[in-house]
């Protein structure tokens, strides 16, 4: 599962930095600056938790002893930045204001994946 995540986070860091100059250039005279802010705060947190996939996928081959717990975490970080960044990127695209509803499911997601590692390193002990 190593292998996976760090597939995955290198594919969302790749796509966070193309998403980041995509709103930088490509929205600035289509929507809102609020929106730019917006999109901004996804783009921030698809990274911050792309970079954490990384992350996971060493400690996942340092501290095998606590495997499920890290693949469970960075499973929720993968849904964290689906319903996070993604229900935000429509909201921006679409301004369907509803989506906005989705992204605090994200953020929960983000809450326990970090908890799932906290306790996954936790528990590798010394």
């Amino acid at each position: 599962m190593d292998r996976t995540f760090f597939i995955i986070g290198s594919i969302l860091a790749g796509l966070a930095v193309v998403l980041g100059a995509f709103g930088a250039h490509g929205l600035k005279n289509i929507v809102a600056p609020e929106m730019i802010d917006t999109w901004e705060k996804a783009v921030r947190y698809q990274m911050y938790h792309a970079l954490a996939l990384l992350l996971l996928a060493w400690a996942v081959t340092h501290w095998p002893e606590s495997a499920n717990l890290w693949n469970i975490g960075g499973w929720l970080f993968l849904v964290g930045v689906v319903l996070f960044s993604g229900s935000l990127y429509l909201l921006v695209l679409s301004g369907i204001k509803w989506l906005g509803a989705i992204t605090p499911l994200g953020g929960v997601a983000f809450g326990l994946g970090w908890l799932c590692l906290l306790v996954a390193a936790w528990r590798s002990g010394g």
